[in-house]
């Protein structure tokens, strides 16, 4: 007779490992984890990391701490000129309006200093850039604007190319507010385009560039502008002096801080204009 060992006490049952599921959608099980901080994560979840896959909060997380390109004088890099093409569109679509009404879009949005003073439709300072006198002044304008403007805009960014382009229109409604007769009307985007000439002379200036082709093309407008019947010298010259000092107050301002400063440059730009359109105003009713 042979003896048998004797047998092993009885194990307990082992349970089950339990499923892990998405920390975001409990519903859900999977077994991938965060590689950064191994909470499970589903598909739906799942951002490419280096290494394996990462959840939206550590990628979240994670760029914080990468530093957000920049265009060269401040704001975000500009990859479509989308303010440039707007104001594009903006203009045709306008002068269509004007070609459809005759002249009430035109009597409507014109710059008229009697009526900016007496009724108070400030709007047209800005309005008579957006209206043109025929179809070679429209063609002219949108043509410089598309060369130029979309090297602007990708070497200041879309906020500070829009105030360069607002102010400089502005600029040269102000100078016809101040020297034309008050019932001498006026309309066009020149004053702008005039700014954005010289934004480019200054943008040259700044980056050590060849800048005497912009150079000729600004004399060469300004003399078309004493030489040729019909032309708003005020507008041209308002907007060429606002926009390059603008321009020159955005591109030379400190790098450590230039945000601060070209925010005040902006803002102080604004409230001289505003001044000189209520003192001239006062005068202009004064003489009523």
């Amino acid at each position: 007779m042979t003896s048998q060992p004797p047998s092993p006490p009885p194990q307990p049952e082992q349970p089950a490992e339990a499923v892990p599921t998405c920390y975001r959608h409990p519903e859900k099980e999977t077994w991938v984890r965060c590689q950064r901080c191994e909470r499970p994560i589903c598909p739906d979840c799942m951002r490419d990391a280096a290494v394996g896959f990462q959840c939206p909060e550590c990628v979240a997380e994670g760029n914080k701490d990468i530093r957000q390109a920049k265009s060269t004088f401040g704001g975000s890099v500009v990859r479509t000129p989308i303010v440039t093409y707007t104001i594009l569109v903006l203009n045709v679509l306008v002068f269509g309006a004007q070609y459809l009404t005759g002249e009430r879009v035109t009597a409507e949005l014109e710059m008229f200093p009697a009526r900016v003073a007496v009724l108070g439709e400030y709007y047209r300072l800005i309005s008579a850039a957006f209206v043109h006198s025929g179809l070679f002044h429209i063609l002219f304008n949108c043509w410089a604007l598309y060369v130029i403007g979309p090297y602007l805009e990708r070497a200041f960014g879309h906020v500070r190319y829009i105030a360069i382009y607002a102010i400089s229109a502005l600029g040269g409604s102000v100078l016809s507010l101040w020297i034309d007769v008050p019932n001498q009307t006026t309309v066009g985007a020149s004053g702008a385009i005039f700014g954005l000439f010289g934004a480019v002379f200054v943008v040259g200036r700044k980056l050590n560039m060849d800048v005497r082709g912009i150079a000729v093309l600004i004399a060469i407008n300004l003399a078309m502008t004493f030489i040729l019947p019909g032309i708003s010298w005020t507008g041209h010259i308002g907007g060429l002096i606002t926009g390059s000092a603008l321009a020159a107050a955005l591109a030379y301002a400190p790098k450590n801080s230039r945000p601060l400063w070209q925010g005040l440059a902006i803002v102080g730009a604004l409230a001289v204009l505003a001044v000189l359109v209520m003192v001239r105003v006062s005068a202009i009713l004064s003489m009523g």
